[in-house]
């Protein structure tokens, strides 16, 4: 199993860090050239707008959109969840907009409001996920075959859609492997969706 982790800017080396430890062969990708080969694709978080502009400028944009709409597995956490999403109000370039949510950017207020919370996010198990959010986007609307994964004060936090993955926490940041296990079972196709 390859995994692509898209390395334009955010938390690349930790996303890299985190399949690498489930055994799974990572690779940065920073050119069209480098989704070839791959099995899946993560989106990780950082600056939405920064990463959207640099998606266009190195020509990944439609590659990537393309992969998504033949059910290629994307796990984007936090920048990388509101570039998977259709429609994001407010953001200045094209996201990649593949899955049926609408999210709202920086939505729990500024670097400095920040937080952490355990969530409940049944489809990992037992216990809870202990959630970072830093300028955390919030999911305002589900649409389609969009399945909730969790909620944090009644807003999703967590989706699925098909074999697209996103959260707007950042789970490459913990000691948990939960959630990226739970990606690249997606990949292998040993969960539902």
């Amino acid at each position: 199993m390859k995994i692509g982790v898209l390395a334009l800017q955010g938390a690349v080396t930790e996303h890299i860090q985190m399949l690498s430890a489930l055994n799974a062969e990572t690779v940065p990708v920073r050119l069209p050239s480098g989704l070839d080969g791959l099995d899946a694709l993560v989106i990780p978080g950082g600056e939405s707008t920064t990463i959207s502009k640099l998606l266009s400028d190195y020509g990944l944009l439609e590659p990537i959109r393309k992969l998504a709409k033949k059910s290629f597995p994307i796990f984007g956490t936090c920048a990388g969840l509101v570039l998977l999403a259709k429609k994001v109000p407010n953001l200045e370039m094209e996201p990649i907009g593949v899955m049926d949510i609408e999210v709202e950017r920086n939505a729990f207020g500024r670097q400095v409001d920040s937080f952490e919370a355990d969530l409940k996010i049944p489809a990992l198990d037992n216990g809870t996920f202990h959630g970072i959010f830093i300028r955390a986007p919030i999911i305002q609307k589900t649409e389609g075959g969009v399945k909730v994964l969790c909620q944090l004060n009644s807003k999703p936090v967590a989706v699925r859609q098909g074999k697209l993955l996103a959260c707007a926490f950042h789970p490459e940041l913990t000691d948990d492997l939960r959630f990226h296990r739970y990606f690249l079972d997606i990949v292998t196709g040993d969960t539902s969706a």
